[in-house]
């Protein structure tokens, strides 16, 4: 029993990590990866708060000489990290298992004192279901069986896919709660795992910000134990004194890093005010907690989505819920007061990838799935199956698990954002300027794919929504320099205009604004002689239709393969662009990031074969339908267009 105590956690491991590499991605996929693998590869640094340790980490990673490539190996470093958090979880699970006991509540008696008044007096738990001896083997069957519920759950297992931050996240927070866990099940006066939970909080805090909201549950477990009492507040100043110095040298990385000017510099956190406003996340803070009916709008959506999370092992966790609150009420308050907390905090945060804010509510549920499995083998035991009846049942409930989920989360063959990405950066001119703010399909992607692999390195891009941030500014003469140096008196007072606001100051609104616009009309005029200069599909559409973003006068928009080229004139000299030769491998799962890769390519293609046609260039026009047939047929051809290219 011992050798299987010992390596069940790593046998669970193991295999989660052979199943992860069946979806794991091949290449960089949507939102942040792109940027992420360029941070650590670099290294540089990432969007707020920076996560060095995920950072410093996955740059060592990098550099073992691994037949694959950068990108890869930083997926396949995430798929390590959550089989490895799979491990921890399932050795969490078998010494909470081992240690029922010391989440009982004592039983209180009364007797009477010598003048006949009752008295209360603590008495050893007595025996119930949180003190039954529990059989070795079905405590690591139970621990490994829950091991593959949140190994198969959907969104932790989608974290292994890609490189993420979310993926050392959920290593590093199981690791703060088999700490958390050990620090109260020891003795009183054996204080020693306490500081190993301080480290190992504070390099979770390193890697992400959102380990705050185990913090609740810490406090309960803590204050459980030794009371609210000035002792028990002197043992946290002890800690305090093991976790700040831990916290302080991992978050160094941030302004040791930024003096030396990194290609990828978020915030450029060289000084205390800009490393606290980087740390904090500040930028993002205006969708924490934005309206109610943000919440509400979250909150349903969690809600709806937990069949899909565990699929059919939703049911084991019901089953634990239940079972926990009548046989250990610490533990269950424990486990609750973590997942409320996270639930809580996550539905108040008003963006769209919202699902890994949830894992520490993910993980908790699999706690509570733990003791669903154990329930099922109580209920089904019998003298002659033994374990033979409830094993194979819950090894059918998990591996329909895997099986429902598998295709949810799979990544593989995904190559849509590498091949858009650089098909779209061959498409433009020598040293041309791209002006868009697709971050999540292209800007992040090309992070990677021009800083780390190369390609297309003289390729400028802009993102529109950055130039409101005053460090962008530093990482734009950094990365392309002289793109803004006919415009430096103006980027100087839009600076100057922004300091107010960037630190929570009263500040002037309409100049900011005003300065902004004029800023992105201006790049355009102090480079269109020196750079081809491109604009994005969606600037068009939405800011350029609204008036926040105006060409120069002089100038026109004409459409090219992927964007729209920026020329003198008023659209009567007919430009040419190339043909549209690219190839874009499109999986055959659909969702909204890949959808958008889709229809901007469509449209584009529809919109220059109408430029065509204004110049009677119907062969040339046939091109470009043809290629849209060809790779995106469920694309609209407007009616009229079809009719001609018919004929």
């Amino acid at each position: 029993m011992t050798i299987i105590k010992r390596l069940s956690g790593l046998i669970v491991g193991v295999i989660s990590f052979i199943v992860y590499m069946f979806t794991i991605a091949p290449s960089v996929i949507q939102i942040d990866p792109g940027e992420l693998a360029a941070a650590q590869a670099l290294p540089g640094i990432a969007h707020p708060s920076g996560y060095p340790l995920f950072t410093v980490i996955g740059y060592l990673f990098s550099l073992i000489p691994l037949p694959f490539t950068t990108i890869f190996k930083m997926n396949l470093l995430a798929a390590l990290w959550c089989s490895a958090g799979v491990a921890v979880f399932v050795y969490t699970v078998e010494l909470i298992l081992d240690n029922l006991d010391k989440f009982a509540s004592p039983v209180k008696s009364q007797t009477k004192s010598p003048k006949g008044k009752k008295k209360e007096q603590k008495e050893p738990a007595k025996e119930s279901a949180a003190t039954i001896e529990i059989p070795d083997l079905k405590k690591y069957l139970t621990a490994s069986a829950s091991g593959f519920v949140l190994a198969f759950s959907k969104t932790y297992w989608f974290q292994s896919t890609s490189v993420e931050v979310y993926s050392l996240h959920s290593l590093m927070i199981i690791i703060t709660i088999y700490f958390l866990v050990k620090a109260f099940i020891a003795a009183e006066n054996e204080f020693r795992n306490w500081y190993f939970f301080s480290i190992a909080l504070a390099l979770s805090f390193g890697n992400h910000m959102t380990t705050m909201l185990i913090l609740p549950a810490t406090a309960y477990l803590f204050f459980l134990k030794y009371k609210f009492r000035v002792d028990s507040f002197k043992k946290i100043g002890k800690m305090l004194l093991v976790f700040f110095p831990v916290l302080a040298a991992i978050y160094s990385y941030l302004p040791l890093r930024a003096a030396h000017n990194p290609l990828l510099n978020w915030g450029n956190p060289v000084d205390m005010e800009r490393i606290l406003r980087h740390v904090s996340g500040k930028q993002y803070q205006v969708w924490i907690f934005s309206s109610f009916d943000s919440a509400k709008k979250q909150l349903n959506y969690f809600v709806s989505n937990l069949p899909q999370e565990f699929s059919v092992a939703l049911i084991l966790v019901l089953i634990g819920f239940a079972t926990l609150f009548f046989t250990s009420k610490r533990l269950f308050t424990f486990i609750l007061i973590a997942f409320i907390t996270t639930v809580f905090y996550s539905i108040n945060y008003d963006i769209s990838d919202i699902d890994a804010y949830f894992l520490l509510a993910y993980v908790c549920m699999a706690f509570f799935s733990a003791f669903g499995i154990l329930k099922v083998f109580q209920m089904l035991k019998d003298v002659k199956l033994k374990y033979t009846l409830p094993v194979s049942l819950v090894v059918i409930l998990v591996f329909f698990q895997g099986f429902l989920t598998i295709n949810k989360v799979s990544q593989t063959g995904n190559y849509i954002f590498e091949d858009y990405t650089k098909a779209a950066l061959n498409s433009v001119e020598k040293n041309a300027i791209i002006f868009t703010y697709q971050w999540d399909y292209f800007i992040s992607p090309s992070y990677y794919f021009q800083f780390v692999d190369g390609i297309r390195k003289d390729v400028k891009i802009v993102d529109k929504e950055l130039l409101r941030r005053s460090w962008y500014y530093n990482q734009l003469n950094t990365t392309f320099p002289g793109i803004t140096d006919g415009i430096k008196p103006m980027i100087d007072q839009f600076l100057e205009a922004l300091k107010p606001f960037e630190r929570g100051e009263e500040f002037n609104s309409q100049l900011l604004e005003n300065l902004y616009r004029r800023i992105m009309t201006e790049l355009i005029t102090t480079n269109i002689d020196k750079h081809d200069f491109y604009i994005a599909v969606e600037l068009v559409s939405n800011e350029m239709q609204k008036g926040e973003f105006v060409l120069p006068q002089g100038y026109t928009l004409v459409p090219d393969v992927f964007f729209y080229r920026v020329v003198k004139g008023n659209g009567e000299e007919y430009i040419p662009a190339e043909d549209p030769d690219y190839e874009i491998r499109i999986p055959a799962k659909k969702n909204y990031y890949i959808d958008f890769i889709k229809n901007v390519c469509g449209w584009m293609l529809v919109k220059r074969a109408l430029y065509e046609m204004q110049f009677d260039n119907v062969s040339r026009a046939k091109v470009y339908i043809k290629k849209l047939k060809q790779n995106f047929p469920d694309h609209q051809i407007p009616k009229g267009l079809a009719e001609v290219i018919e004929k």
